[in-house]
């Protein structure tokens, strides 16, 4: 007898392509088929068969407080009824926009879009309108959403699915885009030598989390500081996944370094379609209609993603939350590295914050080339075991996982023993 979720993922493969409407939840890098969703609380979710998971995707990114927090319910649905969208300011907007800038240092001014890939795009547009200048430098394994420009050795679904470029992109929109391995400094002085006077923007997730989870090596992001001011192009930090999610201030605040530009998204929406981005004010006043780079948005900085995500990041910083996601954080990773020391499995775990990957493959791992090393095989039998036995981790040894301020200690101790045992049958 089949499961509601296959008989669902049957249909939905009539009618939408593969049957999914991104990509990474397809479940093909684990040789599977995704489960539908019923409904989610907490740390938990429940799929339509009854099944129960305790969640380390948390909706990819944003349920940093876990699933359906009672502060963001009320907050929606107070907000819904005034009305679900107006087209026109409202002001949450600016309640945001005082917020994100108050707590990012290095955005004076920002605006609000509808989604990651919106804001990352807004960013490139914005950076060669600023200079004058074409040409971008993005990272190998840094994914940026689905834009022209930025998908060329990108991370997230397109690694997953061993296609890290995409047909229908133009070959003279690759020819403007220099990718270049994470962590090599040397590489990004020899391209802005060899295109002098060329160079809009360089454009880097400060902690890449979309081909699995490494970090910058000592001085690396400062170099990058330096070499931009030096050449007159400008740094861009893409924090869609990290802003208010590893520290209340962003990756940035944690490495101490302003980027000129800043993309946002996931936390900033409390669970709703939302993006943003800014920097500072001289940049941010290029664009229309203070300016002549446009961008628009019917639904940017529509009440319902506002009102969630202020009601959020409220939160968060009320209960402290990045102290106890750093405990919660620190608790998974002692107890997983356990887990590994005594099953003797050849992996590299790596954390920051409530940010987690294990990877299948011995260390140490700072780029794509080491990340791509993994075991792909091991991923899908350990992440099968897991969500076999209750547990949920994202579907793709190229992702993030996410722990929540909703994960208890007891719901740790119980993944931890899951983790072991799967870990014991690889």
């Amino acid at each position: 007898m089949k499961s509601r979720s296959s008989e669902l993922f049957h249909a939905a493969r009539k009618r939408i392509p593969g049957g999914v409407n991104s990509p990474v939840r397809a479940f093909r890098n684990v040789k599977g088929e995704p489960f539908f969703v019923e409904r989610a609380a907490g740390s938990k979710i429940w799929d339509v068969d009854g099944n129960e998971y305790l969640d380390y995707v948390g909706s990819w990114g944003p349920a940093i407080l876990g699933h359906a927090p009672q502060v963001v319910v009320d907050a929606v649905i107070d907000a819904v009824k005034r009305g679900v969208s107006f087209g026109i300011p409202n002001p949450l907007e600016v309640e945001m926009a005082e917020l994100i800038c108050a707590w990012i240092p290095s955005i004076d001014k920002v605006r609000m879009v509808n989604s990651g890939t919106e804001a990352t795009m807004s960013c490139i547009r914005l950076a060669r309108g600023f200079t004058g200048r074409n040409k971008i430098i993005k990272f190998d394994g840094c994914y940026h959403g689905h834009v022209d420009a930025l998908l060329v050795m990108s991370g997230s679904g397109a690694l997953t699915h061993g296609q890290p470029d995409s047909a229908g992109i133009p070959q003279t929109f690759v020819d403007l885009t220099i990718s270049l391995p994470f962590n090599d400094i040397d590489l990004v002085r020899r391209a802005f030598r060899q295109n002098k006077d060329e160079i809009a923007a360089v454009i880097l997730e400060p902690i890449p989390a979309n081909a699995g989870l490494y970090f910058p090596r000592e001085d690396f992001l400062s170099l990058l500081r330096e070499e931009c001011k030096n050449h007159g192009a400008l740094l861009i930090f893409d924090e869609v996944m990290t802003g208010f999610r590893v520290a209340r201030g962003g990756a940035q605040a944690i490495y101490g370094i302003k980027p000129d530009l800043t993309a946002l998204g996931k936390v900033i929406g409390g669970g709703l379609p939302v993006g943003a981005f800014g920097g500072h004010a001289e940049i941010m006043d290029r664009l229309s209609p203070e300016g002549p780079v446009y961008q628009a948005g019917t639904l940017s900085g529509n009440p319902l993603a506002m009102a969630a995500g202020l009601a959020q990041l409220r939160e968060l910083d009320r209960i402290k939350a990045w102290q106890l996601l750093e405990e919660r954080g620190a608790h998974f990773e002692a107890a997983t590295l356990a887990a590994l020391k005594k099953t003797k499995v050849d992996a590299t775990f790596h954390r920051v914050g409530s940010m987690f990957c294990l990877f299948f493959a011995s260390g140490p791992i700072f780029d794509l080339a080491g990340a791509q090393r993994s075991d792909l095989e091991k991923f899908a039998r350990f992440f099968h075991a897991c969500l076999e036995a209750g547990v949920y981790f994202a579907p793709s040894q190229f992702e993030t996982g996410f722990i929540s301020t909703a994960h208890t200690p007891e719901d740790i101790e119980r993944t931890a023993k899951v983790v072991q045992e799967a870990l014991e049958k690889m």
